[in-house]
Order: structure tokens, then sequence, then C-alpha cells
């Protein structure tokens, strides 16, 4: 693992850019390590995340001061993610516009990503949010919602 990077000195508490109760970071169990990298890799870095640690079992990904963990487990007991039951179901993220989400949904497939919900698409969430579900090969499920959308009409 690499060794943690400076915070930065102009947000949060004392210049760390960190503050009480956000999120330090999440790790993901996969089953396939490199395919993870590839479909998670990929849509990180389009979303403005940079790769933080690498080892032989996991990678991350750091935006701001939190970070996203994909590893591999000696541990894991399950071949594929499975949304439905306890657990994760998705992770959501920030998108600048409806622009950028129909963007990543059209280039998501040629990293491992499949459209979800193509007949409702773009408001399968509903009609006042604009996001793009994609599901990639071990069941992880992404949405890509968009900070400004089109008014109705």
């Amino acid at each position: 693992m690499t060794e943690e990077p400076t915070p930065h000195a102009t947000a949060g508490p004392e210049g760390t850019g960190r503050q009480h109760g956000a999120l330090h970071h999440v790790e993901i169990w996969v089953p396939d390590l490199e395919r993870a990298a590839a479909s998670f890799g990929w849509l990180l870095e389009a979303l403005g995340y940079t790769p933080f640690q690498s080892w032989s079992n996991g990678r991350s990904w750091r935006l701001g001061a939190a970070y996203l963990v994909f590893e591999q487990s000696p541990a894991l007991t399950a071949g594929r993610h499975e949304r439905c039951r306890p657990g994760l179901n998705h992770l959501a993220f920030h998108v600048q516009d409806h622009h950028a989400v129909e963007e990543l949904a059209r280039r998501a497939s040629r990293h491992g990503w499949t459209l979800m919900f193509p007949d409702r698409h773009p408001h399968a969430g509903g009609e006042r949010t604009y996001a793009a579900y994609l599901e990639n090969a071990d069941g992880f499920e992404v949405e890509l919602v968009a900070i400004t959308a089109p008014g109705p009409g």
C-alpha cells in the first residue's frame, strides 16, 4: 500500500480536508480484481477520481478526502455480488449534467457496464431524476445522477 497523500490545506477543520462524520472510505470486495479495476477504474477516472493505492489484492481511487477500495479478498464467500440481498445495493454519483450522464452511459458498454432499465432511461428513478443505472459483469450497480437536467417539456 502507498502512503496517504498530504491532506488538502484549504478545506475542513484545521486545513485537513476532513470533516467529522464525512465518509472516509468504502471497501468493496470483488470476485475478480482485474475485471473490477477495468470497469470501476474507467468510471471513477471519468468522474474525476485518481488512482490512490495498489497492492496484490486491491486497488483504490480517491476524490477529495474520501476513497473507494476494491479488493479481491481470499475470505470472499461468493462469486458474484447480489445487490438484492442485504448489504450494498448500489453506489450513486453526481454527474455534471444530463449530457455527461448520456456520454458516460454511451461509453460504459466498452468498459463492462450494461444499461439497466433501458425502457425507462433516463427517468428510471422517477420523473424528477435524470440518471443512468449501470450494472457490471459482477452484479454491481452504479447510478449516475445529473446535477443539472433539462426542465419539463
